[in-house]
């Protein structure tokens, strides 16, 4: 059966396509083989690296993926309430909103983190507030207070950090899903007796997610490649317990390798989700359509 193609490329599967393209493909193909042997025989010959470092770096990412996960669910809380602020047409509200997400958007997220960690976090500690051991109290009450890490107050500030940070960007990817739908929406639902609670609930909001889930996955996946810049307040994520193992290594080799297979677990976290973003661009852009 004859493969068909668009006619704005020429099918490389077609007796009349060139001769240097088919064999322009079959290098290409040749070098993806030869580059997915080269690496499983790289990652083949640091076996027992992987063996020794690789269940650490597990747990590490599960601490990576909870902290990402409760960042976020800051960060939408934070964003709903900024695109309120900023939508809200008052003054001080949209004021506030927008002092914040500048000031956010304007200072770098690692400088972000320190002040939260050793800043905000240490002015609270001298005033007799400490995270821990609140945590500590209540999961006492539960009988699991052996759950509560030792390092509990930097993973608190560090997921305060985060979910600050991303709120400010969640703020302009909610204001602009909203603004985006024509305003002769809202005028179509006040004219069938709606009140402005309900248009934006019925209407303007399930229209606005469809503008507003594919930036929203974007930037949860940018969170946690961020969730890195934790190390530096001390948070045991995977970019701190990566260098933790690769730093005492004073073989080269090695200590690449164990960026690498840091890397990878990243690359684990963040490649599905990407995918996923994909999809659910097409789905909404059909849906739109």
């Amino acid at each position: 059966m004859t493969v068909q193609a668009p006619a704005s490329f020429p099918n490389p599967y077609s007796p009349t396509t060139p001769a240097w393209v088919r064999i322009a493909n079959w290098i290409f193909f040749l070098v993806i083989g030869l580059g997915v042997i080269a690496f499983a025989t790289y990652l083949f010959r640091f076996r027992q690296t992987i063996a020794l470092y690789g269940p650490f770096l597990l747990r590490a990412t599960i601490t990576t993926i909870l902290i990402s996960i409760c960042s976020m669910i800051l960060a939408v809380l934070l964003g709903a309430l900024g695109a309120w602020g900023k939508l809200s047409g008052r003054n001080i509200p949209q004021a506030i909103a927008t002092v914040y997400v500048e000031f956010i958007r304007g200072t770098p997220t690692l400088v972000q983190m320190l002040i939260w960690g050793f800043g905000v976090g240490g002015l609270l500690s001298q005033l007799g507030f400490d995270p821990r051991q609140i945590a500590f109290n209540v999961m006492t009450l539960l009988q699991s207070n052996s759950l509560v890490s030792p390092l509990f107050n930097f993973i608190f500030y560090g997921i305060i950090g985060l979910g600050f940070n991303y709120g400010a960007y969640l703020t302009e990817v909610f204001r602009s899903g909203i603004t985006t739908i024509d305003k002769g929406q809202t005028e179509a639902g006040l004219s069938l007796g709606m009140t402005g609670r309900q248009t934006m609930g019925r209407i303007i909001i399930p229209q606005g997610l469809a503008l507003i889930i594919p930036p929203f996955t974007n930037n949860f996946i940018t969170l946690i490649q961020d969730c890195a810049l934790l190390s530096v307040i001390g948070v045991p994520e995977l970019q701190n317990m990566t260098n933790s193992f690769a730093n005492p290594i004073t073989n080269g080799d090695t200590k690449l390798f164990v960026y690498v297979l840091g890397a990878l677990f990243y690359l684990s976290l963040c490649y599905p989700l990407s995918l996923l973003a994909r999809y659910l661009e097409r789905r909404m852009s059909q849906g739109l359509a």
